[in-house]
């Protein structure tokens, strides 16, 4: 792979490379990496065929620096149907991060139809031309094409997005995975404004019905709100073949460190 990987491997534990960087102080980690790396063991240590990841919660309580980072995990429910999972993420021998997964086992729907909001009506990604400005997609981070507005921008928004590198070098990305380390894009494409982001989500949740079946993963806004300095923020999430599910987060007002 040409991008450098965001994490490597070293006895057991990982080691954040420079494509970890986050945009709030750039010593520190970016949310993103944070909550896949924790998605991407968990489904490594505790995952199976026949259950589906159909929630995963990520407080971030801490902003972790570059220091070895270590994951551990724990079972805190194993039934026929459910499975809970819990884990802990440790930079530099200190908690900053913690999550909590509900594997739910797949069955057949029930008989009868229910609402459900219309899917979108988004042109594909291989049929929007690749962004001019180098800064889409924060230099490279991800590869994006843009459907409607962009950050700031009034109205909803909706973008593609798809990852340009491994999370953890020489493992490839699941789709859960791919799930996992874009869902904290819910938060900065929901709480942009006029006058740039100004609020730092302090978790992340997604909710899935299913797992995505292609590399893309479509973002479209439907809530910010905000208040005293305390926002919300939530975003429906499509694949190329339609709804997969949603992400939302809770976020601080915030200024960037020089």
């Amino acid at each position: 792979m040409a991008n450098e990987p965001f994490f490597r491997r070293q006895d057991g534990r990982f080691q954040p490379t420079p494509a970890c960087r986050g945009p709030w102080n750039p010593k520190s980690l970016h949310g993103r990496v944070i909550v896949g790396l924790l998605g991407h063991v968990i489904e490594q240590e505790h995952g199976e065929a026949d259950l589906l990841p159909a929630r995963l919660t990520v407080d971030m309580f801490r902003l972790p620096d570059f220091s070895e980072i270590e994951v551990t995990t724990r079972v805190v429910r194993a039934g026929g149907r459910l499975k809970l999972v819990e884990a802990d993420f440790i930079s530099g021998g200190t908690p900053m991060a913690r999550a909590s997964c509900q594997f739910l086992r797949r069955t057949a729907n029930p008989e009868g139809n229910v609402w459900s909001p219309p899917n979108w009506d988004a042109p594909a990604p291989a049929d929007i031309p690749p962004p001019e400005d180098a800064r889409e997609g924060m230099g490279g981070m991800w590869a994006m094409r843009r459907i409607t507005g962009g950050f700031g921008t009034p109205g909803q928004r909706r973008t593609w997005m798809s990852e340009v590198r491994e999370l953890v070098e020489g493992e490839a990305l699941t789709p859960f995975t791919r799930v996992a380390v874009a869902a904290d894009f819910a938060s900065p494409f929901a709480n942009a404004g006029d006058k740039g982001l100004g609020y730092i989500n302090s978790d992340v949740t997604v909710y899935l019905h299913r797992l995505p079946k292609t590399p893309w993963v479509g973002f479209e806004t439907i809530n910010h709100h905000a208040t005293d300095g305390v926002a919300i923020g939530e975003c429906f999430l499509y694949d190329e073949e339609g709804p997969i599910g949603s992400a939302a987060c809770a976020a601080l007002a915030q200024s960037r460190r020089p």
